[in-house]
């Protein structure tokens, strides 16, 4: 029997702890989002636990525990954080008791902390950090130790070390570059690395866009003045890792008609309240499906078969329309495609959508043929599937430009008329062929 290396046991010991953690605050988020009072069960763990949960919780979650503390609990917890997480928590807190708080703080954190609340939370400066230390280009590397020693001392944290000459930003100085100071005459702008910036107000997507272009590089934000520019902040990558998460769960959620903000763990009541108007929706645009197999009823009577192939056309569309959605949503996020440079998407989706659904169709036919003995039925199913997966390439790439056009996001409501359009106009042609086919 071959023993595992101690290299091994200590990895495995490692992952068995990691996952304890994992589950435990889990457990502690679960607790907490569920509690008619989560802020009397945040308040007996201890503070390392609370910062370690308050920011994976749900942001209703968050501001429920913030105004169950009283001012005293509340600035315990605040004043061990960093700056911009303390900005994020004091966020949530009315101005009367976030002036207490703020008074009850070193003047170096409240400085920092009222500087940063200045700021829209969605636009740069209110993504970034201010966790770095400028230096001139005709510095020395020891100046530049002892001002990063200064700034460790004062916040226990390493800066980023922007380079400026003449007030103007030239770059980033990489930290280990401070480790290769050899004493002689050496220019730190010799290992000065150009620096992307963005101004304090650009909004997200700009912001994202900035690291696509430079994806390994830490952000500048910059405030632009009549007399130069200003670094006010920085914005790393960890930063931005927070921004993707964050709009793939909101794009998720307003795919699905989910508020951006509701989390698996919130109670039933929070969830009822966040999707109910999109159901009702739904189900008003159901009922216009339904009265359109009303108009059939008889012929769904003398041909019962035909409700159980029903689903099967529906549900075939509406997926076709999805994917559609998908790719054209994707397209408008990536600016390739517009409502006036959409026309060839358009043709592309219909026709995809016309092979697709050949394909699909000669599949429902041959199963409707062997099985149910009928040759015209398979016919009807056939070219229903065809003439649908045209309707839904069609209004799958159309309704998301249109609504983009219309400045409506179009991930939050194109699904209701794409599904709409492939159950009313599906219905509508597989049992008119139907009853024009078979004579029912």
């Amino acid at each position: 029997m071959v023993l595992p290396s101690r290299r091994d046991r200590s990895t495995f010991l490692l992952v068995v702890i990691t996952g304890q953690i994992m589950a435990d605050t889990a457990e502690v988020q679960l607790a907490l989002s569920t509690a008619p009072s989560p802020g009397e069960r945040f308040r007996t763990l201890p503070w390392s636990r609370q910062r370690e949960v308050f920011f994976q919780l749900s942001h209703p979650t968050q501001a429920d525990i913030v105004a169950d503390l009283s001012r005293q609990q509340l600035h315990r917890f605040v004043r061990r954080l960093d700056p911009d997480e303390a900005t994020d928590v004091l966020a949530l807190t009315d101005e009367r008791p976030r002036e207490a708080i703020l008074r009850r703080l070193d003047e170096d954190r409240r400085r920092n902390i009222e500087f940063l609340l200045e700021f829209d939370p969605e636009s740069a400066a209110g993504i970034m950090h201010i966790d770095y230390v400028t230096v001139d280009s005709h510095s020395s590397f020891a100046d530049v130790t002892r001002r990063v020693r200064r700034y460790e001392d004062r916040t226990d944290r390493f800066p980023t070390i922007l380079v400026t000459e003449n007030g103007r930003l030239i770059g980033e100085l990489p930290g280990q570059a401070l480790a290769m100071d050899t004493g002689d005459s050496e220019a730190i702008t010799d290992y000065v690395q150009e620096t992307p910036t963005a101004g304090f107000d650009d909004d997200r997507e700009d912001v994202l866009e900035v690291f696509r272009a430079n994806p390994e590089s830490t952000v500048a934000v910059l405030d632009q003045e009549d007399d130069g520019e200003t670094v006010i902040g920085v914005i790393d990558a960890e930063d931005v890792l927070r921004i993707v998460e964050e709009e793939a769960n909101r794009t998720l959620y307003e795919f699905t008609g989910v508020v951006e903000e509701e989390s698996v763990l919130d109670g039933a009541l929070s969830k009822v309240r966040n999707r109910y108007k999109w159901l009702i929706v739904n189900l008003g645009t159901a009922f216009l499906a339904a009265a359109v197999v009303g108009l059939f009823e008889e012929t769904i009577a003398a041909f019962t078969l035909l409700a159980v192939y029903m689903p099967v056309v529906a549900g075939m569309g509406g997926n076709a329309g999805t994917q559609s959605m998908a790719v054209t949503v994707r397209g408008l996020a990536l600016e390739q495609v517009s409502l006036s440079t959409g026309g060839r998407a358009v043709l592309n989706e219909i026709l995809a959508g016309g092979a697709n659904g050949a394909i699909t169709g000669v599949l429902v036919a041959a199963i409707a043929t062997v099985f149910n003995q009928s040759p015209l039925l398979g016919l009807v199913l056939g070219t229903s599937m065809v003439l649908n997966l045209v309707i839904a390439g069609f209004f799958g790439t159309v309704i998301p430009l249109v609504l983009d056009r219309l400045e409506v996001d179009p991930a939050t409501s194109a699904t209701i008329f794409i599904t709409t359009a492939t159950d009313v106009l599906g219905f509508f042609i597989f049992l008119g062929l139907a009853r024009a086919i078979l004579g029912v």
